[in-house]
């Protein structure tokens, strides 16, 4: 229960569905929860394919937009048109908060306040199109100038600055739970020293320069260990990671688990001895925040990421880990093997991780947005 002072404000914020199967999902379904323990009263605007859910704490819960998760044909189309409804919605509303981005164009017409959450590449990228399609990068453009833009890392601002230079911004980072990563589940068993990764398998998360990365740890480690756990949907990109993984003999020590259950996510956590996930930048997409480097500390792991993203505000290199030049295999080895050659130093890492976690939660991040 919040001791905080309450704060008896009427929100209405437009996102994914609030579930734990993406980041859109967990960012709304964390704040929620907090915003309405600050006496906030909620109505949730999102997707069709929305799952009910009554636990819910919303005065209003709305499944009238199409999917962003899966986007349909004529995206821009369906937005405009549940622009007349959102509007209607969000009459007597304190502020209108999106925090998924491509929701902007539902809420162009509202008469409150508007904050548009940028969690990563999808501002800047939505400004970018050609053709036919310029006119919707000059809609978003319109929407995005009257509004004010929360920013989930430095470097995310960093890049929406750079394209909307006129325009409001403020960074409050990502919050995390941190009492999950304290629940008492089974742990599972590992054969040696285990390095973690957590995210969508792609090559965005860089999973294979890890792979790399173990091969060449092996001459130092032989019994290191690789866990990688995460969306499989991108078969081309994973049918190639596991071709990598055969073609380097790590065939008995990398695990590509996929999508798990929350215990057995959980206890993996517990049971690592190093999170790593050397993101990229490929293609104008970067790591926005990488909320699961703030999970791993929160379970006290040392985590090892990426400069030139948003993990430079997620670890605190040097402190609750190290970052490393993005696809730097050799970096990414010596990384690794200072970490997982001095027990000591990921104690203190993984301790220091916990403290800034715990500085990191979903109520110090409501706070932040309460108090704008």
């Amino acid at each position: 229960m919040s001791t905080h002072p309450i704060s008896a404000r009427n929100l209405v914020i437009l996102s994914a569905p609030p579930v734990v199967s993406h980041g859109w999902g967990r960012y709304t379904r964390d704040l929620i929860a907090v915003l309405a323990g600050r006496g906030c009263a909620i109505t949730l605007i999102t997707s069709h394919d929305a799952p009910a859910d009554p636990q819910l704490p919303l005065v209003g819960y709305h499944r009238l937009l199409p999917s962003v998760i899966h986007a349909p044909r004529f995206l821009t189309a369906r937005l405009l048109l549940a622009v007349p409804r959102i509007r209607h919605l969000s009459a007597t509303a304190d502020a209108v908060y999106v925090f998924a981005e491509p929701y902007t164009l539902a809420a162009a017409l509202i008469r409150p306040p508007r904050t548009i959450t940028a969690h990563g590449t999808y501002v800047a990228r939505s400004l970018q199109r050609q053709g036919v399609a310029r006119l919707v990068s000059r809609l978003y453009r319109a929407v995005y100038e009257r509004s004010h833009i929360v920013c989930v890392s430095h470097y995310t601002a960093h890049t929406v600055s750079a394209v909307l230079p006129t325009v409001s911004t403020e960074v409050i980072l990502n919050g995390v739970d941190v009492t999950r990563f304290r629940q008492k589940v089974p742990h599972p068993d590992k054969a040696g020293l285990t390095v973690l990764a957590v995210g969508q398998v792609k090559e965005r998360k860089g999973f294979h320069v890890l792979v790399a990365a173990l091969s060449a740890l092996r001459a130092y480690i032989p019994n290191v260990q690789g866990v990688f756990i995460g969306d499989l949907d991108d078969a081309a990109y994973v049918g190639a990671l596991r071709a990598q993984i055969s073609a380097a003999g790590l065939g008995d020590s990398v695990r590509v688990l996929g999508r798990v259950d929350e215990p057995t996510l959980i206890g993996w956590y517990q049971t690592a001895d190093v999170f790593a996930l050397p993101a990229l930048n490929v293609g104008g997409k970067f790591e926005g925040f990488g909320l699961v480097y703030l999970e791993a500390s929160s379970a006290g792991l040392p985590t090892i990421g990426s400069h030139d993203c948003g993990a430079e505000d997620a670890i605190l290199d040097g402190q609750t880990g190290l970052l490393i030049a993005q696809n730097d295999v050799p970096a990414l080895t010596s990384a690794l093997r200072r970490l997982l050659g001095d027990e000591a130093l990921r104690q203190a890492m993984g301790t220091a991780g916990r403290v800034y976690a715990e500085g990191q939660t979903w109520d110090a991040v409501a706070a932040r947005w309460l108090a704008r």
